[in-house]
């Protein structure tokens, strides 16, 4: 899987989640390693959840970890929490706004 195909396939994933009830700004930052490497970030600000294929300099939290563990926890069948856990998924930055990932994931 190459990195624009991860990326638009994530997108769509992120995009059917309601963040309408978030109105503070977070911004998180995947690192993706491996097969499919590459950086880009999702946003939700004021309700509304942006999706790009950029670094954000700004970031509440940067998640790093493999194309395949990403796209296992935006279907549903990885619980982030675990991923974390296990070693699966590093999280830097802000925990509290981390778990707001699961908005993302349903």
């Amino acid at each position: 899987m190459t990195y624009e195909e991860l990326f638009q396939e994530v997108k769509t994933l992120f995009q059917k989640a309601d963040v309408s009830e978030i109105k503070e700004h977070i911004a998180f930052q995947f690192n993706i390693e491996g097969e499919g490497e590459g950086i880009f970030y999702a946003e939700i600000s004021d309700g509304k959840l942006f999706i790009e294929p950029y670094e954000y300099y700004d970031r509440d939290v940067i998640f790093t970890m493999t194309a395949q563990v990403l796209l296992n926890i935006a279907k549903g069948k990885q619980n982030p929490k675990t991923a974390y856990l296990t070693g699966k998924l590093k999280i830097e930055g802000s925990i509290e706004k981390a778990l707001v990932l699961q908005k993302l994931i349903g």
